[in-house]
């Protein structure tokens, strides 16, 4: 038998998606049809969000997810670290290289965890938190390669954030309301494909999978 559910909290979680993913907002009345509900069920709704600062409203009236949903994101990062942390610690050990997790936070990339290799003289010092276009290096252009899903597995880039560092990175997929990538950074010569990729590769998916 099928669990019991609550349809007005099922329909809460639904007008934050819906909201979240239209940049430009919605009125009362465009929200209510993108729900097929009526606009009195979606004053209600709004109206409790709006208390909670989940949802706001622009100088139109037009709906947005709120600041409080900042709240209740940043008190996910630490579970993502505390998961990605032995996938990262066994990629920057086996490749020597300095490994990071890295989520999507707007137009930027945010490195959300970083592992430094135990072993090696030198390597790249890449802070948590550091954050970067992501247009711009290997672990920006992994997420919207798994945004834009045009089948690559992965991007290499050199020098496009530091002076001779090499990046390789992957997209984390399959994580509902993820965008991320697991990725290693170096200096020194070109990265090896053939022998990174598929390391990287299989770090992004134990990740996924310990997140699932």
């Amino acid at each position: 038998m099928a669990a019991e559910t609550s349809q007005t909290l099922d329909r809460g979680l639904r007008v934050l998606k819906v909201l979240a993913e239209t940049q430009a907002g919605l009125t009362v009345t465009e929200l209510a049809s993108e729900l097929a509900v009526n606009r009195t069920v979606v004053y209600r709704l709004v109206a409790t969000l709006e208390q909670h600062g989940l949802v706001r409203r622009d100088s139109r009236s037009r709906l947005h997810v709120g600041l409080g949903v900042l709240h209740l994101a940043s008190a996910v990062q630490p579970v993502l670290r505390d998961q990605a942390a032995p996938v990262l610690r066994q990629l920057a050990e086996t490749l020597g290289c300095t490994a990071h997790l890295t989520v999507a936070d707007g137009d930027e990339a945010l490195a959300l965890a970083v592992v430094e290799p135990s072993w090696t003289d030198f390597h790249v010092s890449y802070r948590v938190g550091a954050r970067h276009p992501l247009t711009q290096g290997a672990a920006g252009k992994a997420i919207l390669l798994g945004r834009d899903g045009d089948g690559s597995a992965y991007v290499v880039t050199t020098g496009e954030l530091q002076s001779g560092a090499h990046g390789l990175a992957a997209p984390v997929r399959g994580v509902e309301g993820l965008e991320a990538s697991v990725g290693i950074v170096t200096l020194g010569g070109a990265i090896d494909d053939a022998l990174v990729s598929p390391r990287v590769l299989a770090a992004a998916h134990a990740i996924a999978e310990r997140l699932r």
